[in-house]
């Protein structure tokens, strides 16, 4: 069941990585019917051609070099957003940064020590290794490793190994009687977002976090089964590090200390401890944990028979056993410089003929460390060469029917900060005029296209994708659609993750756009110093041909959002998704003993299917007669009746969440749960009547999305 595969088992989701555990299975099922219907090379339209033309990998290279030599940790990179900003004017934007004062915080000083009950001990580094072939390895102004957002504090006590850090690896430890109150955590990632392991550990009484990468997590490509380590090979180097935030992400994100307002310099400051751990916590390398690890073997329950899943993983001479009554102790320290400190988003816009719809792309800017070749800076060196490509469609005289905005934002990595922000200032105008979100953050990782959206672009983005020539694997004769349809031919559900969140959680349509690797590409070195230009031009993308496939796939969708007489968003397409999450949210019910009405639900998804095909009939009459009031009118429709799905306030306990059609899981951050306010009443709070008053919560708004489109 594949909701309660997304709610409980372990789950890969990665800060500003596409997360791939919910799929569109109707869109599956279209594309099949539509895989034929591709023509190569495609046929392009001449403002089409203009676009695609204007991409050059050479150029793309050149801006990923100035993005990838420099450190540019959240607010600590003004001149980087201004030389954005300044790329963007000299291709025909009107450029600005908008600023805002929120709170972030900076690593002092930080340390690791593992005492064995013999009294010697073992001294984490907490380093990377430099690395002669990669030079911003070396760099004077490198990143330390740390956790954003984390606690400055000490600890010193036993520890134990809680495998993924999920509420079920707990609830796991709690039933094999291990005592976790007063402890510290030793989680792998992998599973839940960062944040929520340290979470989950502070709400059982522990007193700190130490997370660690674990090879096992890279299928076959590890140094134990014969693949060379980076710089010498695909498979992570063994000091490599996953730096990120422990924000607790699917609770709020944006600045926590001005939660649902704007931080500006003279704003209120909340508490900000509901969204903030307030016990210290580390990342570190599956070098460092190695002997931690190896100093529970033979304590506790064995890893093999703790029957969790991805609990084991692959770090030599390690049984990932719990641990209790080894006698080791860990102790960590963590000091961190806590600041209100101004950040800085790139705006850089080109007005339309319709001041009232506007179509917003964006990709933000800030990296855990001086390079970020993928992760994000992939997608800031693609929107610099679409600014150029909108610049040489411009010199023809053409004019976008609607606004273009782009947005360079800072802060990202913390948790969503600069979009939420910008989101929370300007959403009295986004809630009339915004047609679309359109994100591209980690552009490239892997050869392999990746998307996520709600279903109203589905059918855009596939016809678009079958216009983009695809370099895969040697080959270069088939489409990005060919690629896309052979790897998975399917959509991902959004949830949170990048920063389309604030958008999707206020009813705008979004897309989450890029390309990664499969199993048998190389492994990709995340929030690590080794995400490196000379990584990606090694490994990620030699020569920076994906890197021009997927920007001009976006360049393309933007294109047509902004141009097309009938805006190319298809609510209808909701239709079959509705009907996939109401026959999951069934299996959910099914598994327990409780019984739900959802005859309510199922009324309103009617209702919505009926609305959503008249307002087909509809545009198709303002198509075909040419009433361009009466199409205006549909154009709005389509724009608006998403913000029904946003109506009826926000989930139990996180506001913020406002899409009752799919929001992250309580225990992932970023994996997507659909129907999110009944089924995690269920799954979660077991309370089938909570559950039940939030069937009817849902169900009214999509009655209020019905209602919008009604003709």
């Amino acid at each position: 069941m594949q909701l309660i595969i997304v709610l409980i088992a372990a789950i890969g989701a990665q800060a500003c990585q596409r997360e791939r555990s919910l799929k569109s299975h109707w869109h599956q099922s279209h594309a099949k019917r539509q895989a034929s219907n591709a023509t190569f090379p495609p046929v392009l339209d001449a403002n089409e051609q203009i676009l695609l033309d204007s991409f050059d990998n050479t150029s793309i290279s050149t801006w990923s070099y100035y993005y990838t030599h420099g450190a540019h940790v959240a607010g600590r990179n003004r001149s980087m957003a201004q030389w954005t900003a300044d790329r963007w004017a000299e291709y025909g934007f009107a450029s600005r940064l908008d600023e805002y004062y929120v709170f972030l915080n900076y690593p002092v000083s930080n340390s690791l020590e593992l005492k064995y009950p013999n009294g010697s001990t073992f001294t984490a580094s907490l380093e990377e290794a430099v690395l002669e072939e990669d030079e911003t390895s070396s760099y004077p102004d490198r990143i330390p490793v740390f956790h954003g957002y984390s606690f400055t504090g000490n600890a010193s006590a036993e520890y134990v190994y809680v495998g993924s850090g999920q509420r079920v690896d707990f609830d796991r430890l709690e039933a094999l009687g291990v005592e976790l109150e007063g402890k510290i955590a030793l989680a792998k990632y992998g599973g839940p977002f960062r944040g929520l392991k340290v979470k989950n550990a502070q709400e059982h009484g522990m007193i700190g976090a130490v997370i660690f990468s674990d090879p096992g997590d890279d299928g076959n490509l590890t140094e134990a089964k014969g693949v060379a380590a980076y710089p010498n090979g695909p498979a992570r180097n063994p000091t490599s590090v996953q730096r990120g935030s422990v924000q607790f992400l699917s609770i709020y994100p944006g600045d926590p200390t001005t939660p649902g307002y704007t931080s500006k310099k003279d704003s209120p400051r909340a508490d900000k401890s509901n969204s903030v751990p307030h016990i210290p916590s580390l990342p570190i390398s599956w070098l460092d944990a190695q002997p931690i690890l190896e100093a529970l073997n033979g304590f506790g329950t064995p890893g093999a028979e703790v029957n969790r899943t991805n609990w084991v993983g692959a770090i030599p001479n390690v049984n990932y056993s719990t641990g209790e009554g080894s006698g080791a102790t860990l102790s960590l320290s963590n000091i961190m410089e806590d600041s209100i400190t101004p950040i800085w988003n790139a705006i850089g816009i080109i007005n339309g003929t319709n001041q009232d719809e506007v179509i917003i792309v964006g990709n933000h800017r800030d990296a855990w460390i001086v390079g970020g070749a993928a992760d994000p800076n992939s997608g800031s060196a693609v929107l610099i060469e679409l600014s150029k490509a909108f610049s040489k469609l411009s010199e023809t005289g053409w004019k976008p029917t609607r606004t273009i905005v782009l947005c360079s934002w800072d802060a990202e990595e913390y948790g969503l900060v600069g979009s939420t922000e910008w989101v929370e200032e300007y959403l009295p105008w986004l809630k009339t005029a915004a047609v679309s979100y359109l994100n591209i953050d980690v552009a490239v990782s892997g050869p392999v296209p990746d998307l996520s959206a709600t279903p109203d672009i589905h059918a855009i983005a596939s016809t678009l994708m079958k216009k983009v020539v695809y370099p895969y694997r040697g080959s270069s004769d088939q489409t990005m659609y060919d690629v896309w349809f052979e790897e998975s031919g399917e959509f991902g559900v959004l949830g949170s993750g990048s920063d389309y969140t604030s958008f999707l959680h206020r009813g705008i349509a979004a897309i989450d756009m890029g390309a990664g690797g499969g199993p048998l590409d190389p492994i990709y070195p995340y929030h690590s110093n080794y995400d490196s230009y000379h990584w990606m031009t090694t490994f990620g993308d030699p020569g920076f041909h994906t890197h021009k496939a997927i920007g001009q796939f976006l360049t393309l969708l933007l294109y047509h959002l902004a141009s097309d007489s009938a805006l190319p968003l298809e609510p209808a397409d909701y239709i079959p998704e509705l009907n996939t999450y109401l026959e999951e949210l069934n299996e959910t019910i099914a598994s327990t003993n409780g019984t739900l009405d959802l005859s309510a639900l199922t009324s309103a998804i009617s209702t919505f299917s009926t609305s959503a095909l008249e307002f087909n009939d509809l545009r198709e009459s303002a198509i075909s007669s040419n009433d361009s009031d009466l199409l205006t009118v549909t154009n709005h429709k389509a724009r608006d009746f998403s913000r029904g799905f946003t109506s009826q306030g926000g989930l139990p306990g996180r506001e913020f969440f406002q899409n009752l059609i799919f929001a992250p899981g309580l225990d992932t951050g970023y994996a997507p749960v659909t129907f999110p306010g009944i089924t995690e009443s269920i799954t979660f709070e077991g309370d089938f009547d909570l559950a039940q008053e939030w069937v009817g919560k849902t169900a009214d708004a999509i009655l209020v999305a019905a209602g919008i489109l009604k003709t």
